[in-house]
């Protein structure tokens, strides 16, 4: 009698249902890389965001900071539009509280503009002191010589403007000798007597500005060591060579991926002149009254993200209202924003600038010193 064996049922997944769950599998997996990919993007964009608005803030609170004292203790049109030697063999051409461009200054990077800024450190008149006389050539007879200390750096003007004006940066060696009226200064002044001395203070600034390989950069024109023995050695930078401009101890960083600085004189344009902003330019500064007009700076900076992007994410140039225009007489008129030009700054091979975010930080920026003084005689 033979036997009959029932062997047991094979289980399992047939081809088919291996590959439904493959396409299954694949189509979750797309969706979480998708998923991940718009959280990152997300994340980039708001991590660029952040940064970009932290460098901007800081580099332009900075520049605010430095605008606003800028003219301090050398503000008035006695002096302004006058070449100032710094040190030995080192002058600055058309002394302004803050110059745009200035001729001796290197340009930035393509596109970008340079600021030059000037101020003291030291409660003095604005309009000067006046010199009752003159008994040698580096000793002034002063109205007030408790208004100066030892040390201080001033500039000495005789009463009748020089021309051309080519003016000093001396320092105060000693005060009361030998009369008690007596300011002592290194070099001095010959013929001043009726004149006039504006006093800086121990440790005037005289800072440059410029976007340097896509960085805010500073150079120090003056730099006065107060460490070291009276009349304190100034440690200023050649500010003003071509070959210095990539040297990182002439010219600091202080703002990374700021690609364009541009900024405008905010004049007032009226003869005389009476105190309100009506123009916006960049007219070279040529006489004292053309700086005294000055009353604030329009200031722009353009901060650009440090992530690059694969794809296009900026369609268009970011703007700034950089045109001139009517603003506090006549007939108000609203400012047309004109785009500012990024495309020679430097990016990777392939790229272009917009594969990169960017953000404008614009403001407008009052030159207290200078407006405080209002309309100066003969302006």
């Amino acid at each position: 009698m033979s036997s009959f064996h029932a062997y047991p049922r094979t289980t399992g997944f047939t081809l088919v249902e291996i590959m439904v769950g493959m396409v299954i599998g694949m189509l979750g997996i797309i969706i979480m890389m998708q998923v991940f990919s718009q959280a990152e993007g997300t994340k980039r964009a708001t991590t660029s965001g952040g940064d970009t608005t932290s460098t901007g803030a800081i580099a332009i609170y900075g520049l605010q900071r430095d605008i606003r004292a800028a003219g301090y203790g050398a503000s008035d049109a006695k002096i302004l539009g006058c070449d100032l030697q710094l040190r030995a063999g080192v002058t600055m051409n058309v002394l302004a509280p803050v110059t745009i461009n200035h001729g001796s200054i290197p340009a930035g990077d393509a596109n970008t503009d340079t600021l030059l800024v000037v101020y003291g450190n030291v409660n003095g008149s604005p309009q000067g002191d006046g010199i009752s006389s003159q008994g040698a050539t580096a000793r002034y007879t002063m109205q007030t010589p408790t208004a100066f200390a030892a040390s201080d750096r001033v500039i000495a003007i005789a009463k009748v403007r020089p021309a051309p004006c080519s003016l000093i940066l001396d320092s105060v060696a000693s005060i009361g000798t030998p009369s008690a009226q007596d300011v002592n200064v290194t070099t001095g002044v010959a013929s001043i007597s009726g004149g006039y001395v504006f006093n800086m203070g121990q440790s005037p600034k005289v800072i440059a500005y410029a976007v340097r390989g896509g960085n805010l950069t500073m150079c120090k024109w003056v730099d006065i060591d107060l460490s070291s023995a009276p009349p304190h050695t100034d440690n200023g930078k050649d500010c003003t060579s071509a070959g210095l401009v990539s040297d990182a101890t002439v010219w600091v960083p202080i703002a990374n991926n700021v690609v364009s600085m541009r900024a405008q004189y905010a004049k007032d344009s009226n003869a005389p002149m009476d105190g309100l902003i009506d123009t916006f330019d960049q007219t070279a500064l040529a006489s004292a009254c053309a700086v005294a007009k000055v009353q604030a700076i329009r200031l722009a900076l353009v901060v650009r993200a440090a992530n690059l992007e694969r794809t296009t994410v900026t369609a268009s140039a970011p703007t700034w209202e950089g045109t001139s225009t009517t603003t506090l007489t006549g007939a108000p008129t609203n400012p047309t924003s004109v785009p500012i030009n990024l495309t020679s700054t430097t990016v990777p091979a392939g790229y272009s600038w917009q594969n990169y975010r960017y953000r404008v930080f614009q403001t407008i920026v009052p030159i207290r010193n200078v407006s405080w003084l209002g309309a100066q005689t003969g302006c």
